[in-house]
């Protein structure tokens, strides 16, 4: 292990031995069902970076539960469900939900009698009708295309232990908001906040979404490498887009695969790019724990922030 001023530097071997769930079991069915579009990961990477990344998050979770019952005693405040927070934030592509659900599923085999919940940013971002309103199509994901002020009161209202908190639904498919439809979200004991805008620092805001984080994580890759699983996502994407017509990609299928593809470098390079050097990128720092990978979403290193 290495050491910095801000962070315990972990590479790969030295992370693997902190793994102490040595009941935990997942298939590779299971696992098929939680990765990502390209994200390759597999049953070794479950039990060398992802359940040791949940036997720190356990140190904190209990120390999180201790000092607030300890307060409530104090305080002689009500018991409420104040929920445990994780923040994931990290570009387009690298591997946030993969991670995520990951998380989600084995935190709940440690608290099998505890409510693990999982959302993303995406529901918070306006519905494309407002985005073109406000001339921002292109901009979609920077910071001026989210809610910030809904995502902002919902933190706060899951924070404080409020009931059913609804959280808008975002389609992939359909590249859009889907209306009328949401995700409901019912005290859960801990709530897993993935999207790439987790850690940012909106200019107009007082308070950010990162306020309510208890821990935060940010999945780095160099930027070539996100490009890469970037544009292999999209032809995953537009392969299994042709048999319906209202798939946001299934425009791609009648047009020749270079200039599909040529497209998508160019919102690469011209979108999400520039939002990850612009404004994802500059909030690692900020993370408790970062994921660094390298080719085929290998990790490589994990960085732990020294509390």
């Amino acid at each position: 292990m290495q050491k910095s001023n801000t962070f315990y530097i972990f590479d790969r071997e030295d992370w693997k031995s902190l793994n102490t769930a040595e009941n935990f079991s997942m298939t590779d069915e299971e696992l098929e069902a939680l990765s990502a579009l390209n994200d390759n990961v597999s049953l070794k990477d479950v039990r060398e970076i992802y359940v040791p990344l949940a036997s720190i998050l356990d140190v904190f979770i209990k120390s999180y539960n201790k000092e607030q019952e300890q307060l409530r005693k104090l305080l002689n405040t009500p018991q409420k469900r104040a929920p445990y927070i994780i923040g994931i934030a990290g570009s387009v592509a690298v591997g946030k939900s993969t991670l995520a659900r990951l998380l989600q599923t084995i935190l709940a085999q440690y608290y099998k009698d505890q409510q693990v919940d999982l959302i993303t940013t995406d529901g918070f971002l306006y519905p494309n009708e407002i985005l073109e309103e406000k001339g921002i199509m292109n901009r979609k994901g920077f910071p001026e295309s989210y809610d910030m002020h809904r995502l902002i009161t919902f933190m706060g209202d899951v924070k404080s232990g409020k009931v059913k908190v609804q959280v808008p639904k975002y389609s992939h498919n359909i590249y859009d908001i889907v209306p009328g439809q949401f995700q409901m979200i019912d005290q859960p004991d801990i709530l897993i906040v993935e999207g790439i805008n987790t850690l940012q620092l909106p200019a107009n805001e007082k308070i950010y979404a990162s306020d309510f984080f208890d821990f935060s994580f940010y999945v780095d890759a160099e930027p070539e490498n996100v490009e890469k699983w970037y544009l292999q996502r999209f032809g995953i994407l537009v392969d299994t887009a042709f048999k319906d017509p209202t798939n946001y990609y299934n425009r791609f299928t009648d047009i020749d695969r270079v200039e599909a593809f040529d497209f998508a470098q160019s919102v690469w390079k011209e979108v999400n790019l520039r939002n990850l050097v612009d404004y994802i990128l500059p909030t690692r720092f900020r993370a408790d724990a970062i994921i660094h990978k390298t080719t085929d979403h290998y990790i490589d290193q994990i960085l732990l922030r020294k509390h």
